[in-house]
């Protein structure tokens, strides 16, 4: 399987954007779009979105050509395309105060709104998980090398 390049994220955020599904990049994409430049290779596209819209992006997902791999819904789902490479989804229940993931045990984890911002990558505007967000979203597993470098270049914007 490939891995994703900018062009399938250009085109994963136009296809958000196009279903007006309220989202947010995240994983390592979304740390390169914070930091301004891409800095790794990466596997998949990581979108938390609206959970409301989890049917909308199901179809889309699937009429794009993406073949659903793991199912782990509420939590989330992973998506495979033999061109595109792996795409990630996370649906979050958005709150006015705060924002919420389901999690495997059956509750929640909830994250204040101040997580989700937007950045400006190559121009772009982009919904986007904040440094702050990141950090948290890093931490409470042991990290794999792609994480390790992710983290650093987390500490690299910190300064």
């Amino acid at each position: 399987m490939t891995n994703t390049t900018k062009e399938t994220l250009w085109m994963i955020l136009d296809l958000f954007e196009g279903l007006s599904v309220t989202y947010w990049l995240d994983g390592g994409w979304g740390v390169d779009a914070l930091y301004g430049r891409q800095t790794r290779e990466h596997r998949d596209i990581d979108i938390n979105f609206d959970a409301t819209k989890t049917e909308d992006v199901l179809t889309a997902l699937h009429d794009f050509g993406y073949v659903l791999d793991t199912d782990w819904l509420p939590v989330r789902a992973e998506f495979s395309h033999p061109k595109l490479g792996y795409l990630d989804i996370h649906p979050f229940v958005i709150e006015e105060k705060t924002v919420k993931q389901a999690n495997p045990e059956g509750g929640y984890w909830q994250f204040p709104t101040e997580f989700f911002g937007t950045t400006v990558f190559e121009g772009r505007k982009i919904p986007c998980i904040s440094l702050e967000g990141q950090k948290v979203f890093h931490s409470g597993y042991e990290p794999r090398e792609k994480d390790l470098h992710d983290i650093q270049i987390l500490d690299l914007i910190a300064l």
